[in-house]
């Protein structure tokens, strides 16, 4: 989103935002470590396989997501509206 609508919201949505970030990228992080936990045994396990890049596919794939805001620019306007 812009950000003219980053601007739109009210200082409790904005508090929300920020929680919300915070939580999936912990979400993601742990879900990162399981599936690099998974290659490792199965290469400890079987070697280099097929089934093992299904959970690097996946690891790149979290990697690459995409924010809803830019965290700059939240952090930013948190510290304009004085709520961090």
């Amino acid at each position: 989103m812009d950000q003219k609508q980053l601007n739109e919201l009210t200082d409790e949505e904005l508090l929300q935002e920020v929680k919300k970030m915070k939580s999936e990228a912990m979400i993601n992080a742990g879900f990162i470590g399981f599936l690099i936990g998974i290659v490792c045994y199965s290469l400890v396990k079987n070697g280099f396989g097929f089934f093992m890049l299904i959970p690097l596919f996946l690891i790149y794939k979290l990697i690459n997501k995409k924010p809803k805001y830019n965290k700059q620019e939240l952090e930013q306007l948190l510290r304009e509206r004085n709520l961090k």
